[in-house]
């Protein structure tokens, strides 16, 4: 029992628990298309993949570290824990003709730049459902995209779930939109509504406790959250327990430790809340063998203010602001021996920013 207690810890419930809702939500979609049979079923996962993977590597090396105490050479060893990528899902959405599938199998590393695109490669319904949990320089944190999105002639629907804990940024994002197809269908604008979901951005926890001269005031903050301070010199956490005898400690070890907490606990208290936006987006694909280019983009100009205590609108002086994505894939070949290539994304949410590119030539020698 005590073995079995180990191993089932958050990270394998969580993910026990997303495999088990992952199944759910395809089901329930599949069960909504008009023939809810057999048949219809098979067309929902018809040529989807399911995925799961463990990858893991080297991470940092030992890192030794020399201090004097009393008088005497002490050394300290800091070890980085092995980095590690868990990764499941399952995908239904079609390669554009530039995206080469090198690997034989799926393992959770690929990074389709074009997954990020409001238009995907052919009408119709598509979907992606994955979550990674990383571990990465010691640091551990969880990565989803979620989302299902139907594409027709005259519309467009999206429904997104998203989570980087690297860029720390998580919303649920569900749009509308009329689409507009000009040059063949190679270029598109559409327009429409987005509903999002998500923590209230922009609410500072510490803003309280900033004196006049832009301090923060983290020993009162820290007395406030039941830890001690005598006057021998001796700092205790609220459970009693001794943290730090010296004031070096106290500033470096334990009050970023006491920070955190009181952010996170803060905005745990707070709970989501809905926003609602005007959206307008284009998008533009072109392949041939030697030369390819797909881009899109989409602008929030407007939001409307629901008058929420913790509406963003109250971080930024209660005026509108531009919230936008864009992506951009661009590729040519010059030769049978030189290529170029151009990959990435741009998001902006608030007051979060996350990026991904990559940039590079190929030389093939014959």
């Amino acid at each position: 029992m005590k073995r079995l207690k180990e191993f089932f810890t958050p990270d394998v419930g969580y993910l026990s628990f997303w495999l088990i809702l992952v199944l759910f939500y395809v089901v329930f979609f599949g069960l909504l298309v008009p023939s809810c049979n057999a048949q219809g079923l098979h067309k929902i996962f018809k040529y989807s993949t399911f995925y799961s993977a463990v990858n893991g590597g080297t991470s940092l090396g030992d890192n030794q570290i020399w201090s004097v105490t009393s008088g005497s050479l002490e050394e300290e060893t800091i070890k980085t824990p092995f980095d590690y990528n868990i990764s499941i899902g399952i995908r239904k959405i079609k390669r554009f003709g530039y995206e080469n599938r090198a690997n034989t199998f799926y393992n959770g590393t690929e990074n389709s730049y074009s997954d990020a695109a409001t238009i995907g490669r052919v009408d119709g319904f598509e979907y992606l459902f994955e979550a990674d949990f990383v571990r990465r320089l010691g640091i551990n944190y969880t990565n989803q995209h979620h989302f299902v999105r139907y594409v027709a002639d005259k519309w467009v629907s999206k429904v997104e779930y998203l989570a980087d804990g690297f860029a720390d940024i998580k919303y649920f994002e569900a749009s509308e939109r009329f689409r507009l197809q000009i040059k063949e269908g190679k270029l598109s604008f559409n327009v429409g509504a987005v509903q999002r979901l998500a923590e209230p951005y922009g609410f500072d926890p510490l803003a309280d406790w900033v004196l006049d001269n832009g301090t923060l005031h983290y020993t009162y903050l820290a007395l406030q959250e039941g830890y001690n301070i005598t006057l021998d010199g001796q700092y205790s956490a609220p459970n009693g327990d001794v943290v730090a005898t010296s004031q070096e400690v106290w500033e470096e070890v334990v009050i970023p430790e006491v920070i955190n907490d009181y952010v996170s606990k803060q905005r745990s208290l707070i709970g989501n809340i809905v926003e609602y936006s005007i959206v307008a987006g284009f998008d533009y694909y072109h392949f041939t063998k030697d030369f390819w280019f797909h881009t899109w983009g989409n602008l929030m100009p407007y939001h409307l203010d629901t008058d929420n205590e913790y509406s963003y609108h109250k971080y930024n002086n209660n005026k509108q602001w531009m919230d936008y994505s864009v992506g951009l894939i661009y590729g040519y070949r010059f030769n049978k021996s030189l290529g170029i290539f151009v990959e990435g994304k741009y998001n902006k949410y608030w007051n979060r920013k996350w990026h991904n590119f990559s940039v590079g030539l190929n030389y093939v020698i014959f």
